[in-house]
């Protein structure tokens, strides 16, 4: 029942002009951030071939392509997890849906697989950009696993909040611009100037992109997967209890 929810959630979405719309924003501008990074690296070339152990087109190319995505991808995942519950309370068949003998669970999964198949549609069309290069050259394998793995995490964490803040509301624009609040919050916290060193700690932990910065650099650390399983962890809790909440007072 969770992949009938999956496949139905992303029908839904390949259904709407305004996924379409994103996906083909979200390529042209990616695109253009890539052949512009392909040009920068062939006009630093002659001067980085003479520096011992100097960066490479992963450094030059690749990374920073992908941390440029994460930008996008804070500015259409609430685009994309906006309707997800919000939509249902709108017309009113979130009840059905409730009254339906599928768990809880069940439900806030297969909405939120439904999400992260849309996105990760996105994430292999970015893929491919930095793949082609190997046509004429060759790649950090390591760093750019690591830098791909953490930007799926990153966007997994996307939707998982996504999902939640759509719980919570039945008007899908309120949703996604409380979803952009909530992950903006998270995304610069690191921005804090000098405060207490336990208080400084909390806040880098908390931040999303604290736990990216390593990832993106080809450093895989337990802690960085863990704080990002746990971040989506939590959120799809949270949305399954909100969820049975409605149940209940149903």
């Amino acid at each position: 029942m969770t992949l009938t929810i999956a496949a139905r959630e992303l029908r839904a979405l390949f259904l709407s002009p305004l996924a379409w719309g994103i996906l083909a924003v979200t390529q042209v501008i990616l695109g253009y951030l890539f052949l512009a990074g392909v040009d920068r690296f062939q006009r630093l070339q002659p001067r980085l071939g003479a520096i011992e152990g100097g960066p490479g087109v992963t450094e030059i190319v690749v990374v920073p392509l992908l941390a440029n995505a994460t930008t996008l991808l804070l500015l259409i995942t609430p685009l994309v997890t906006m309707r997800l519950i919000s939509a249902e309370r709108a017309e009113g068949t979130l009840p059905l849906l409730l009254s339906a003998p599928v768990s809880m669970t069940r439900i806030v999964l297969g909405k939120y697989l439904g999400a992260l198949g849309f996105l990760g549609v996105a994430l292999i069309m970015l893929l491919l950009m930095p793949l082609s290069l190997y046509a004429g050259t060759t790649l950090d394998a390591g760093q750019l696993a690591a830098a791909v793995l953490g930007l799926a995490l990153l966007t997994a964490s996307f939707a998982a909040a996504g999902l939640f803040m759509s719980s919570l509301t039945r008007q899908p624009v309120v949703a996604a611009v409380s979803t952009f609040g909530l992950l903006l919050l998270l995304w610069i916290l690191d921005w804090t100037g000098n405060v207490s060193g336990g208080i400084q700690e909390v806040i880098h932990y908390l931040s999303l992109t604290e736990h990216y910065k390593d990832l993106r650099q080809g450093v895989v650390s337990t802690a960085d997967v863990v704080y990002y399983l746990l971040f989506i962890t939590v959120f799809l809790v949270l949305s399954i209890r909100r969820l049975d909440v409605d149940r209940l007072h149903g």
